[in-house]
Order: C-alpha cells, then sequence, then structure tokens
C-alpha cells in the first residue's frame, strides 16, 4: 500500500474511532436487532467479525433472553449489545438479566425510554443505547442520560419512522457532538457508511445486509425471496382508514399485504355496521399480524408472513459468510476514503 494509500485508511479508522471505542470492537458496524434473525448465531458472527452484534430480544421472557445471551457468550469473548422494547410487560426483569450476565450495552427501542430505566441500566455497569426520530429528542435523551443515539430512517425494515436516512443525519449529526451517534436505514454498501463518517457519524448499523449470511438461521426461503428482491419490493403497510391507525412496517410486498388491506376493509365495514366496537376492531386489525414475521422467518412462509425487509435488500443478491460480508463493507469504506479523501 502506498502512503497516499495508508493515510486515507487511517482516515477510516480516525473517523469511526469514537464508534469503536464505544462498542470495543475493531469496525464500528452495529448489527441491527432483527426479532427471530439476530439469536445468538448472527450476533456471535458479526461480533467475531469485528462489529457489534445485537440481540433482539423482542417478546422473550427473562428466562428465554438469560438463555440466549449465554449462548451468545458460548459463541464470542467479543463485546455484543441486547435490544429491549420499552413497551415490553417485563422490561424491569429483562434489564436485570442484562445487567446480572454483564452485558455490556443495552439498546432501547420502540418507544421513549424512562428515565429511571436508563440510570437502572447505567448504574448496572452497562452503556445505554437510544433511538431517536428527532434532533430534539435526541437531545433530551442525552440530558436524560442515553450513552449513545442510533437515527434510523424509513428505508429501514421493520417498523420505520416518516423521515429518510439522509434528512435525519442532515438534521442531527450536526447538532449533536457530545455522544456517538449511529446512522441506520438503508445501508447495504461501504461507501453509503464512509459517507455519513465523513458527515460526523461515530458508525453505522446495517440488518438487511446480513439476513443472507450463511450464518443467519432464517429459512431458506426467506434469504431466496430477499436475494430476488429490489428495492421497490421492500414497501409500507398501507392504513386503509386514520380512525384505525397502523404503525408503519416495511417488508416485502406479498399476498400477506394485499390480504392486511382486505383484512381492515372487512373490520372496519363490521365497526360501521355496529357489529363490533372500536376497541375489538381495532385490536383485529393489530393482531393481523401476530406470528406473520416467525412465518417467514422460520417456517419460510414468503407468501402469507411478513417478510420484513429495508430498502437496501435490492444489494443482496447471494448468500456470504457474515465475515465476507464485513470485509466488503470495509473495504469500500476504505477505496471510498482513497478516492475521495476525508
Amino acid at each position: 500500500m502506498d502512503d497516499f494509500a495508508a493515510n486515507k485508511t487511517e482516515s477510516l479508522e480516525a473517523a469511526w474511532k469514537s464508534g469503536c471505542k464505544f462498542l470495543g470492537t475493531k469496525y464500528a458496524i452495529l448489527g441491527g436487532a432483527m426479532s427471530w434473525v439476530s439469536e445468538r448465531n448472527l450476533v456471535a458472527a458479526i461480533s467475531n467479525a469485528g462489529g457489534f452484534g445485537v440481540i433482539a430480544c423482542g417478546a422473550m421472557t427473562p428466562d428465554l433472553l438469560e438463555t440466549e445471551i449465554k449462548a451468545t457468550q458460548a459463541l464470542t469473548d467479543k463485546p455484543f449489545g441486547v435490544n429491549l422494547i420499552t413497551m415490553h410487560p417485563d422490561l424491569e426483569k429483562l434489564v436485570d438479566v442484562c445487567l446480572s450476565l454483564n452485558v455490556g450495552h443495552v439498546v432501547l427501542a420502540g418507544g421513549v425510554p424512562s428515565k429511571e430505566t436508563i440510570l437502572k441500566i447505567k448504574e448496572g455497569g452497562a452503556k445505554v443505547i437510544c433511538f431517536t426520530p428527532t434532533l430534539a429528542l435526541g437531545k433530551k435523551l442525552i440530558r436524560t442520560g442515553a450513552d449513545a443515539l442510533v437515527i434510523e430512517g424509513m428505508e429501514a425494515g421493520g417498523h420505520i419512522g416518516p423521515v429518510s436516512t439522509s434528512v435525519l443525519a442532515q438534521e442531527i449529526l450536526p447538532n449533536i457532538k457530545d455522544v456517538p451517534v449511529f446512522v441506520a436505514g438503508g445501508i447495504g454498501r461501504g461507501e453509503a457508511i464512509a459517507t455519513y463518517l465523513r458527515m460526523g457519524a461515530a458508525g453505522c448499523q446495517l440488518g438487511t445486509r446480513f439476513v443472507c449470511s450463511h450464518e443467519s438461521i432464517a429459512h431458506p426461503s426467506f434469504k431466496k425471496a430477499f436475494m430476488r428482491a429490489n428495492a421497490r419490493d421492500a414497501v409500507t403497510t398501507v392504513q386503509v382508514d386514520p380512525m384505525f391507525p397502523v404503525i408503519p412496517v416495511r417488508a416485502l410486498n406479498n399476498e400477506g399485504g394485499k390480504k392486511f388491506i382486505e383484512t381492515q376493509h372487512e373490520v372496519i365495514a363490521k365497526y360501521k355496521a355496529g357489529e363490533m366496537d372500536l376497541e375489538a376492531a381495532q385490536l383485529a386489525i393489530e393482531h393481523f399480524w401476530a406470528g406473520a414475521l416467525r412465518r417467514a422467518v422460520i417456517d419460510g412462509d414468503v407468501e402469507f408472513g411478513s417478510v420484513m425487509a429495508g430498502q437496501s435488500v435490492g444489494m443482496v443478491k447471494k448468500e456470504q459468510s457474515i465475515e465476507e460480508i464485513m470485509e466488503e463493507l470495509v473495504s469500500q469504506a476504505r477505496e471510498s476514503f482513497e478516492s475521495y479523501g476525508d
């Protein structure tokens, strides 16, 4: 490597130095927490490859989370985190499990965490990572005690907000410098990582890119659906009536999505006919997707299950090892620095 290339490689390392230090990793690349996908095998593989794996707790009970953490620790001695949903009824017990097993980083998602929860995690010796969809909330979370933030744009898979990654990055990165900020949503190549690092990010989070890895336990049919898909196939769920709000979810368009629209129309018609009350109708709509993600990921039902995917799915064209994916991303980021400078 000539001196020019060596200097630019140092620029990449300098750009994500704060993120690597915060995570305790070689690369400031986090694995997005994907329910049923981000379990022990994938999480350990990401961490072993130099990134930062994150267990998706989702709806796990405390006992199941304890088992998963211990199993992950048996597969890697590298740092990894646990993603907890703030609306989980056993959140405090899940926090206790993380702290008792010396998990170094807890990611709080799915709502605004309470100050008490953040302080409990910090006092227990772990670092707290929070998601923020706005600059104002990000600053509030930092005042409350968050050690780092993730900003995730609407290009991401799963539950999403209304603003794109590039806009969030422009709004938030120049204005928050006191804690590491990681960027997520629609990232599938290292050049994008390099761009956000130049803008001030401490690192990036990717989910969709890791689904079709050898180490991922996702069903072969689930992986094939990813590899066949284009960016435009990853669409958001449709809300039929504002009286019955639907939290937007990005997934591959399939028969299940069409059936969801039909179900909303049927339920709303029953409500208007007086056959269902408002609460029962809302629950019927909310419960439509119950178990649908597991059916897709584990059972391979990609027609009627929920095939959650970000728009970067169009860049996933083959099954690879996590190590190969990670090295591709890092190589692309390095080449970006070499070509354009810091």
